[in-house]
Parts: C-alpha cells; structure tokens; sequence
C-alpha cells in the first residue's frame, strides 16, 4: 500500500491500523473533525449512532498531517479524503475499493478485506495493554460480548504475562 501512486489508500490503510475505525469513519472525514493539536478525531456518525473522540498515535496524527498539507489539496472540499468532482460538481469521499481489490489481489491477500485492518488494531490495542474499557473507548463497541470478537490474544503474549506473575511471586 505504501508503494501505490495515490498517497490516499496509504493514509487510509495506516490510519485504520492505528486507530480501528470503520472505512466508512476514515473517508467521510472532514477537517473540523480532526484535532491534530489534542491529538484527537471526533466522529459524529458511526455505525452504532454514537458519536465518539478517536485518540491518535503520533503515528497516525502524522499521517492525518501529510493528508491535510500534501501540496496538491484542492481548496473546494472540506473532506479529507476526496475523490474527483462527480457529475453534480461536488466532491465526494475517496472511493479506494477498486484500487484496494486490485492491490490485495495481486500481492496474494485476495481473502483479505478492509474490516481485517479493524481488528488488527484492536488486537494490537490489547497486546499493548490496553484494558478492556480502554479498547472499547477507541473503537467504539458498546458491549464486551462484540470487542471480544475483535480481540485475538495470542498465547505467546500470555506466556510472557504469566512469566512476569511468576517472577513477582517468587
């Protein structure tokens, strides 16, 4: 992804990946939206009609950064990821399904989808710590029963808690 032509999908993929939101979340962005000075993105409508404040990794606030200042930003939208004037005039949010399909297919990912970047965040949210509440208040879900769905310890990681209990007990 980092390699494609249009620094939109790399932005996109890598913020998923730091923060866990919905494509839907990412591409309907708009500028008032992103605090980059608190480090913070504030969606209004998601997918459970709760609003909620995104936190952002100095990773993916550097990533919203080279976004909102690439030099060939049009001035006529307030999206942050764009596409090209429609029929109407307007610009609508960037539409990166064809160009991710196309990508996944040819690097062999063809069973891969965009929601995968989804859960991937929030297990790296977990393997880093992250209490329960903590991840739900970053991703979003309302109820425990639906994060766990989204969380894949790995027994690797328990090995070493374990280990590190055992050494605090000894």
């Amino acid at each position: 992804m980092d390699e494609h032509s249009n620094p939109m999908l790399r932005w996109i993929v890598r913020i998923a990946l730091g923060t866990g939101m919905r494509a839907s979340e990412i591409v309907t962005l708009r500028r008032s939206q992103v605090d980059l000075t608190r480090r913070v993105v504030r969606l209004v409508e998601t997918k459970n009609t709760m609003p909620r404040t995104v936190p952002l990794s100095a990773k993916a606030t550097a990533f919203f950064h080279e976004a909102l200042n690439h030099p060939i930003r049009p001035i006529d939208t307030d999206l942050i990821f764009y596409g090209e004037p429609g029929k109407d005039g307007k610009r609508h949010p960037y539409q990166f399904n064809p160009i991710w399909l196309h990508i996944k297919r040819s690097v062999g990912l063809a069973d891969a989808h965009f929601h995968d970047l989804r859960h991937e965040a929030v297990s790296r949210f977990v393997e880093a710590g992250f209490s329960d509440q903590e991840v739900a208040a970053i991703s979003g879900h309302k109820s425990m029963q639906m994060l766990k769905r989204y969380t894949h310890l790995r027994a690797e990681d328990l090995v070493r808690k374990l280990d590190a209990l055992s050494v605090e007990k000894a």
